[in-house]
């Protein structure tokens, strides 16, 4: 779900602008999985410009406040959900903790730092969903410690059918502020794009993995 048409438009045109999603229809990026994709998107650089950095911040609790019941702890996701949910709940007065990929090797071997207790009320934070794997993961986690996820907020999602799936599976509801079809739209829009790669960057959503190139 997008939390608003008006903010995802703002959202996708700031990370055009400050290149955190670079588009690339004709020399496609290639993504860990080995995917070849038009689309890369690096949300850590919101970080370095304060005032995106505070209107994404400030998006994010918005959408938290309208959307789920009042959270007692947000958490963020490694990594990149990290800063960014620290600021929400900065922004809104609440407890934070993060969720590691992987389970500490060392010490106490924990998967979540800081202090969760029992019985608590949580928002996720992420930074980007593909999948939904990792975010979902998190979700895991948090209710293995007996705590309630009440949702989860990102900022941007590339919209496959796959994460959705995997969200209703994990009866986990997603909000964003971002999306990749509104992305494509404001591209064009704003001539980060032409006609024909807009084109070919809607083929490539509706099937993933595949990108054909110019000769």
């Amino acid at each position: 779900m997008i939390f608003s048409e008006k903010v995802a438009s703002e959202v996708a045109r700031s990370l055009l602008q400050i290149k955190a999603i670079k588009l690339q229809p004709t020399n496609p990026f290639t993504w860990a999985s080995g995917v070849k994709s038009p689309i890369y998107c690096d949300n850590r650089k919101i970080l370095s410009y304060p005032d995106i950095r505070s209107y994404v911040k400030s998006q994010l609790a918005v959408s938290i406040n309208e959307k789920f019941e009042k959270p007692d702890v947000i958490a963020g996701v490694a990594t990149g959900g990290i800063a960014h949910g620290a600021l929400v709940a900065e922004e809104m007065g609440l407890p934070f903790v993060y969720i590691r990929s992987n389970v500490k090797a060392h010490g106490l071997n924990n998967m979540i730092e800081g202090e969760l207790v029992q019985g608590k009320k949580v928002v996720v934070v992420e930074d980007l969903v593909s999948t939904g794997g990792s975010s979902l993961k998190a979700v895991d986690a948090i209710r293995a410690e007996n705590c309630q996820v009440l949702g989860m907020t990102a900022i941007f999602t590339y919209g496959f059918d796959i994460a959705k799936e995997n969200f209703e599976k994990s009866d986990c509801e997603l909000v964003t502020l971002s999306h990749y079809d509104i992305l494509i739209q404001e591209a064009l829009k704003e001539n980060y794009i032409e006609e024909k790669d807009f084109e070919l960057l809607q083929t490539w959503r509706k099937n993933p993995g595949w990108i054909k190139l110019e000769s």
